[in-house]
């Protein structure tokens, strides 16, 4: 079967010879010039010279040649040479429409398979992209960052440790020559925050501001509050006010009480998935080492690379001290922020004490020596981001329990100012 467009080939091929070829002109330049079949005569006679033809050949040839195009066109036999042309210019222009139309359909095809492929690409690095890159970073295979005890045979065992006093003036008597620590903002140095969560009371002591002293609902904050340690409160708390008494309509935070003090931490790291849907992870560990290469032990640069800042709130239901943001990192605004002890030290939680000591040290810690009220609205909003983040942080929607206070002779003896 002939395709559409070799058919008009041969159609309009034996249409010229049929229509344009007269076998009177008998001259070698007038059958040279018009049929490439005769071209063959030229080069054995001058142009311009006659040479004899048996016409009755070629008559017959001519004939059978306008019979096969009139029959290739479905015209009758008496057609004359001119409806052949133009039943021809029909076809032609038929064919060219075919033809165009092939030419949009192969485009509209290369363009369905170019979506298909920008699809499939788009489709790769999204399934990579939902893969969480920092889960399971923690090293907890690695022996050295278990917990152990504080002191072996007299003699302590570990690195300076946290949450120590950070009361304006102390010193830790654990002599850590050489490491100091950040000073910096954490932002300006190539730390990204990679968590927040939050220690029911202060894990850190600031004497008249979140102390022993500190007030807050319920009994003594020493002991166990909703299966958590309860550390030091600030002395915001006033039982006769009910904007601390008058419980919050929590939404997304979970075991939270209004007159409480809680102490926040962003955890910060070099090593995070900065700038990433997954810089913020739980547990923050993830966070901290998500990407290889950048902490070292050997030599030690954790307390460079690593960093958390501590705030301390007692939570109010009045919107006027609503702050948004909390989930980003501490706040820093007239008050907030403005006076800060930065030391080294550890991890903190309810698995160390000033027995079982932490083997996540040195790490630089920058606390804000004052407690600040915030509304619970700012709390509660705190904990939606989280929700939305690419990674779980489900894990840190309530208080963790708070260490006890660590001993002077755990505690660094490198306090500074803060940024």
């Amino acid at each position: 079967m002939f395709s559409s467009r070799s058919f008009l080939c041969l159609i309009t091929a034996l249409a010229v010879v049929v229509g344009t070829i007269s076998h009177e002109d008998n001259t070698v330049g007038a059958l040279a010039s018009k049929s490439e079949s005769l071209r063959k005569l030229e080069g054995h006679v001058s142009n311009g010279d006659t040479v004899t033809i048996d016409e009755t050949s070629v008559d017959t040839f001519f004939d059978q040649m306008a019979e096969l195009i009139k029959a290739l066109l479905g015209m009758g036999e008496d057609a004359t040479a001119e409806e052949v042309m133009e039943e021809v210019e029909e076809v032609e222009a038929a064919a060219g429409e075919e033809e165009y139309e092939e030419d949009e359909e192969e485009e509209e095809e290369e363009l369905e398979e170019e979506e298909e492929l920008e699809i499939d690409a788009e489709a790769e690095e999204e399934g990579d992209d939902d893969i969480n890159p920092c889960e399971g970073k923690k090293p907890s295979s690695v022996a050295y960052f278990d917990n152990q005890a504080c002191v072996v045979d007299n003699i302590v065992a570990v690195l300076e440790q946290a949450g120590a006093n950070v009361t304006k003036g102390y010193y830790g008597e654990m002599d850590v020559s050489g490491r100091e620590p950040i000073t910096e903002n954490y932002s300006d140095v190539g730390l990204c925050p990679v968590n927040v969560h939050w220690h029911l009371g202060a894990e850190h002591l600031s004497v008249g501001q979140y102390d022993e002293d500190g007030h807050g609902p319920g009994d003594d904050h020493r002991n166990l509050a909703d299966d958590a340690r309860l550390g030091f409160r600030c002395h915001y708390y006033d039982a006769e006010d009910p904007r601390f008494t008058t419980e919050y309509d929590w939404q997304y935070c979970e075991g939270m009480h209004v007159g409480e003090t809680y102490e926040v931490h962003w955890p910060h790291s070099a090593a995070g998935a900065c700038g990433t849907k997954w810089q913020y992870q739980t547990p923050f560990y993830d966070g901290v080492f998500c990407v290889d290469g950048i902490i070292s032990l050997d030599p030690l640069n954790t307390y460079e690379m690593i960093g958390v800042q501590g705030q301390i709130f007692t939570i109010i239901n009045d919107e006027e001290y609503y702050r948004d943001g909390l989930f980003n990192g501490m706040v820093v605004d007239d008050e907030f922020g403005a006076d800060i002890t930065a030391y080294t030290g550890s991890t903190t939680g309810t698995t160390r004490d000033n027995e079982v000591c932490s083997k996540y040290t040195p790490i630089t810690w920058q606390v804000d020596r004052n407690c600040h009220l915030i509304s619970a609205s700012s709390f509660d909003k705190m904990c939606k981001d989280m929700m939305e983040q690419a990674a779980d942080m489900s894990g840190d929607l309530y208080a963790h329990g708070a260490r006890e206070l660590v001993d002077d002779y755990l505690a660094a003896n490198n306090q500074m100012e803060g940024p």
